[in-house]
């Protein structure tokens, strides 16, 4: 079993900046890779970005160049720095964790982000 726990969600102005937290704990061993997903008022979840154990990342095509993800092994925690944020960003954010056969998937509460004046 993998719990994630996110932190670091709030309200921000348009353009601004926050970056989410998420930490892993448990059979971390078993971790392939780790992603970030958001699910906006009304519409579907989708994902944001993704980092594997080796290090590569994906995006979601609307993120690329203000959004970035990235993780620190020692401390068990991947982050996503967010930049240049705009009020459709605006989405519950939810860690995602990924094992090595691809048919396990463990999800966090969610952080709730805001972008708004």
């Amino acid at each position: 079993q993998v719990q994630v726990v996110e932190s670091g969600g709030g309200l921000v102005q348009p353009g601004g900046s926050l970056r989410l937290s998420c930490a892993a704990s448990g059979s971390i061993f078993s971790i392939y890779a780790m992603g970030w997903y958001r699910q906006a008022p009304g519409k579907q979840r989708e994902l944001v970005a993704t980092i594997t154990s080796g290090g590569s990342t994906n995006y979601q095509d609307s993120v690329k160049g203000r959004f970035t993800i990235s993780r620190d092994n020692a401390k068990n925690t991947v982050y996503l720095q967010m930049n240049s944020l705009k009020p459709e960003d605006t989405a519950v954010y939810y860690c995602n964790a990924e094992d090595y056969s691809g048919t396990l998937h463990y999800w966090g509460k969610g952080t709730l982000v805001t972008v708004s004046s």
